[in-house]
């Protein structure tokens, strides 16, 4: 009892901070919990339906090259865009409705733009030699881009309705993001011959009814204004100086994922969905902590900021929370290991996908479980360093990151294949952790230096 007693002592003592946190992380791991069941749903049925297939190769080529700017979108978003609007209600909220219509009005274009660029420019990049699909899947994946150039406008207007929800301190987002999984999954249980048409235009049925979900909660609440296409609210410096930084940051970081694409292509058919299917188990753990971690955190950490000018209380409560999600990480990696063929052979082993792809895809997921400690702890330093608006120290090291992925692919996926891919985004996060420590560390002492030396 008086162990209890004392732990729910430590609670209720604890600063409102780690109460904001981990009610956060509470909700955000509930919903994000939700959407990948719904997640964990549509890939069974795509491993049921077309295997490790040409078809899934090619979907997954096009679907992921499509999503890389509106993924970097989105990532820019959240992390200038909360601690912006943090600061905006702080001061005064008159500004925020012109803000919000000019930025959508950014967002039409840019959805556009996307669109047309996708359109016209992925068939001559998919016809160049160099990227590595077989011929077979570059005529499945030309005939896709028409449909799938749909996802750039629907995709980046989603991402700013749920940075403008995630900056309100609401992760009813989080729960909505599942929305595209589920529609994908009736459209390919509903029609079960016709090639990779459900996948298709399953996918694009998704995001519009994302779009529509997200936005009908943020209209009830007014919200969403008339798009308006001019610069005149005070805002945009503001949101200029953290944008072109971060979008550079966020841009290196994600091609990652367009650069392990391209490895996987040229180790011949299969390699791509192998890939894939592991990352969809490794992505239901990652989602779990670090969604949670950064949804969580950020707004607390933004509205702290925002508050008082003192740091050594932030940098105190995010060292509380790195060995938190230290432990967490590890239990997850080891937890990990033991249940991979189980969790392979729960969610995939059926239809076409058969006992050997199990075994290869157990492979892959097991090297990339390395990731999760370092990946956990990294997020929660990003989400830290851009509240503090220090957007040039994540962008340097996202440069580093690249650099270290792309030479640790090099030396890897020669000796060990597509695990050696896995292999060097756990090479690179362990890095990127190293260095944004280090970076906490002398801040956190410095800022102890300066409190010592006031209260003397």
């Amino acid at each position: 009892m008086n162990v209890f007693g004392a732990i729910r002592a430590r609670f209720h003592n604890a600063h409102p901070d780690h109460h904001a946190i981990a009610k956060g992380m509470a909700w955000v791991i509930l919903f994000v919990f939700l959407g990948k069941l719904a997640g964990a749903a549509k890939e069974m049925a795509i491993a049921y339906r077309y295997g490790v297939s040409e078809e899934v190769d090619a979907y997954l080529f096009v679907f992921n090259l499509v999503s890389w700017p509106v993924g970097v979108w989105f990532s820019v978003l959240t992390v200038v865009l909360v601690p912006l609007a943090a600061r905006i209600r702080h001061d005064t909220s008159v500004d925020i409705p012109r803000f919000r219509a000019e930025l959508l009005g950014l967002t039409l274009l840019l959805g556009m733009g996307l669109m047309l660029f996708a359109w016209m420019g992925l068939p001559l990049l998919l016809r160049s030699p160099w990227t590595g699909l077989p011929p077979a899947s570059v005529i499945i994946a030309t005939n896709m881009v028409p449909v799938l150039a749909l996802l750039a406008p629907l995709g980046v207007l989603i991402s700013l309705f749920s940075a403008w929800m995630l900056s309100a301190g609401r992760h009813a987002n989080t729960l909505l993001e599942s929305v595209p999984a589920l529609v994908l999954l009736v459209a390919i249980l509903s029609f079960p011959s016709g090639g990779a048409e459900p996948l298709v235009w399953g996918t694009v049925a998704g995001f519009a009814f994302h779009l529509v979900s997200i936005a009908v909660p943020l209209a009830r609440r007014d919200e969403i204004e008339a798009p308006c296409f001019t610069r005149q609210s005070p805002q945009w410096p503001a949101f200029w100086q953290g944008f072109g930084i971060m979008l550079v940051g966020q841009a290196l970081m994600s091609f990652i994922g367009i650069i392990d694409q391209f490895f996987a292509a040229h180790l011949g058919t299969g390699a791509i969905a192998t890939l894939s299917f592991a990352n969809r188990i490794l992505a239901l753990i990652l989602g779990l902590g670090a969604t949670a971690v950064a949804r969580a955190t950020l707004p607390v950490f933004s509205q702290a900021q925002a508050q008082s000018g003192g740091q050594l209380h932030l940098h105190r409560v995010a060292a509380h929370w790195v060995r938190l999600l230290l432990v967490f990480g590890v239990a997850a990696m080891i937890v990990g290991w033991w249940l991979a063929p189980w969790a392979v052979k729960l969610l995939f082993e059926r239809g076409a996908f058969l006992v050997r792809d199990t075994e290869a895809v157990t492979e892959v997921l097991r090297y990339g479980l390395a990731q999760l400690p370092f990946y956990f702890v990294g997020i929660l330093f990003v989400s830290l360093l851009t509240s503090q608006s220090r957007y040039g120290i994540v962008m340097i090291i996202g440069m580093i990151n690249l650099i270290v992925k792309v030479v640790a692919n090099f030396l890897l996926v020669e000796r060990i294949g597509v695990n050696g891919i896995m292999l060097a985004t756990s090479v690179m996060l362990i890095v990127s952790t190293l260095l944004l420590g280090t970076v906490l560390y002398f801040d956190l002492n410095k800022d102890e230096k300066n409190e010592n030396s006031k209260s003397a």
